[in-house]
């Protein structure tokens, strides 16, 4: 069977790893489709007309297209509750999972995310760490982890005890950071 889902993005994006660990999660099919960032293939047609921000992911299912990975992500989800992994919950739990969803994209994902261009992506690509720039992040991160290791001598996982998207959404940037010499 052909698959209808189709995930436009570069393997080295965070935000289309984000898509990608969902959609294994979920244990459905999809194609892949690879857009060439250093070719600035990611801010013209065709790319441009399924996101006009010209930013990495977009999602292809049918006649729908959706860009931003956190949507793609809830879609996902959303649409499949019976496949693979069970990653919402209903009633006042969803609401703690969307609450950990936020601090994930609001608080862990920009300090997480400069810190990984600064330590893992500037040494990819040979350009030169700012170690300002490293201290920076490191201690913005180190606020938010003290936070979440709180929240986790409470719970198994942020949200409560399953894994949901609010944990899945950490899982690229978390990855980096696991490989690097960072200090958090």
């Amino acid at each position: 069977m052909m698959a209808t889902i189709k995930v436009h993005g570069s393997p080295f994006s965070t935000a289309t790893q984000r898509v990608l660990v969902s959609l294994y999660e979920k244990e459905l099919e999809f194609e892949f489709v690879n857009v060439n960032m250093g070719a600035g293939e990611h801010k013209k047609e065709p790319f441009i007309s399924l996101n006009p921000f010209g930013q990495v992911p977009a999602l292809e299912d049918g006649d729908l297209k959706l860009f931003e990975s956190r949507a793609i992500t809830q879609y996902i989800t959303h649409e499949n509750p019976d496949k693979g992994t069970q990653l919402l919950c209903t009633g006042k739990q969803m609401a703690i999972v969307s609450v950990w969803m936020e601090v994930e994209a609001q608080k862990f994902e920009p300090a997480a995310s400069k810190l990984n261009w600064e330590v893992f992506y500037k040494p990819f690509f040979g350009l030169t760490t700012d170690p300002a720039a490293v201290e920076e992040n490191e201690a913005k991160l180190a606020n938010v982890l003290d936070v979440y290791e709180s929240r986790l001598a409470q719970s198994k996982y942020l949200a409560g005890d399953s894994f949901t998207l609010a944990d899945l959404h950490h899982l690229p940037n978390l990855h980096l950071l696991l490989v690097t010499q960072s200090k958090n």
